[in-house]
């Protein structure tokens, strides 16, 4: 997948770098498998706005994303790839040999019209889902399970992967993208591959505009405030705001928020690198 820049015609188009979409095949979704999406614009049940800095944006459906991937010993073929204004990856629609349609997180390289499968005796290839038991050590996965049978929980965002380092009794230890070391059992599912649209870090919007097409409103810095409404707020002149932190007091560099005593602290061999 390749990334284009635009001649500077706007001031806009200045630094837009975009991706070429040249991995999608069809821009018509399968009606069976979208449903409505509310937008909320970072209010409450009752009308109170609870995250700011969101609202507006363009009207979007939900594409119904299959992270069990619990059809084991039926294949399926890849139909078409396609885009999801609700994530940043690719997804595509798999045809089973069943008659049911289901869409999937779509990994690197998957093609149109390659045959997939999951579970028990599935080949380790791109696109197959497997349980960690039977994931060649050393692979690429994506897609992952942390409870047997709960469906996909981590690394399913562009250009993710974890690599099956080693395995231990009843546990696979995974290396994740943040760096951590990580034990999950091997009766967990996982998918062979790193996600697609690994070069979405690489976009350069351009312009304003763009972010509120995605439903993100002007974001405000706390140093430009008063003291009454964020602790960073106030002084004289262009003060620097003193130890950053967020609007409630919670440091924002380097403070640990996790919860000393969490059960599954244990399963933490090494923590993310910084």
């Amino acid at each position: 997948m390749a990334l284009k820049k635009l001649n500077p015609t706007t001031p806009g188009q200045r630094f837009k770098l975009v991706s070429l979409n040249e991995d999608i095949t069809t821009s018509k979704p399968e009606k069976s498998l979208i449903t409505k999406k509310n937008s909320s614009g970072g209010r409450n049940n009752t009308g109170k706005m609870t995250m700011r800095y969101m609202g507006g944006g363009h009207k979007q459906q939900y594409r119904i994303i299959d992270f069990k991937r619990d059809k084991f010993g039926i294949p399926g073929t890849v139909k078409t790839i396609e885009y999801d204004p609700n994530r940043t990856a690719r997804i595509a629609l798999i045809n089973y040999a069943d008659g049911e349609k289901r869409y999937i997180i779509a990994p690197q390289g998957l093609k149109v019209g390659q045959v997939i499968n999951s579970g028990k005796g599935a080949v380790p290839d791109i696109g197959n889902t497997l349980f960690l038991s039977e994931v060649p050590l050393g692979s690429n996965v994506h897609n992952i399970e942390l409870r047997p049978g709960q469906g996909a929980a981590i690394v399913r965002s562009a250009g993710g992967y974890a690599q099956l380092a080693s395995r231990d009794g009843k546990y696979a230890i995974l290396r994740l993208p943040s760096g951590e070391t990580r034990m999950i059992l091997c009766t967990c599912l996982a998918t062979i591959g790193i996600v697609s649209n690994s070069e979405h870090n690489l976009e350069v919007s351009g312009k304003a505009g763009r972010s509120r097409w995605l439903g993100r409103r002007p974001r405000n810095r706390g140093v430009v405030m008063n003291p009454v409404d964020h602790p960073m707020g106030g002084g004289e002149g262009r003060a620097s705001g003193g130890h950053p932190r967020s609007r409630k007091g919670i440091p924002a560099k380097g403070y640990k928020t996790r919860y000393k005593k969490k059960s599954s602290n244990k399963y933490i061999l090494e923590r993310r690198s910084k």
